[in-house]
């Protein structure tokens, strides 16, 4: 069984910080790329970053300059640090995990409130 559990939502004001883990564990078997997705109130699921087992990234225009995405492949962990946070970043947050047969995983999401 397949479990990706994301951490480290919550409530910050206009221009914090917050940094978003998630860990994968079971048979994942090789994973590719990792990720993270989110959907704001009322909008459909963007992507957010994404990181391939390289280390090679990809960021939404938006968060470009802001966010930084990460891994360590020894934990099976992907890491979201979120830098000068701005309220149109509200959203729940999902961690996206593929392995290298395409299969992909889920978590099942995060809060972030970014407030005036």
């Amino acid at each position: 069984q397949v479990q990706v559990v994301e951490s480290g939502g919550g409530l910050v004001q206009a221009g914090g910080s917050l940094r978003l883990s998630c860990a994968a564990s079971g048979s994942i078997f090789s994973i590719n790329t990792m990720g993270w997705y989110r959907r704001a109130p009322g909008k459909q699921r963007e992507l957010v970053a994404a990181i391939s087992s390289g280390g090679n990234t990809n960021y939404a225009d938006s968060v470009k300059g802001r966010f930084t995405i990460s891994r360590d492949n020894a934990k099976n962990t992907v890491y979201l640090q979120m830098n000068s946070l701005k309220p149109e970043d509200t959203a729940v947050y999902y961690c996206n995990v593929n392995n290298n047969v395409g299969i992909a995983y889920w978590g099942k999401g995060t809060l972030v409130t970014v407030s005036l």
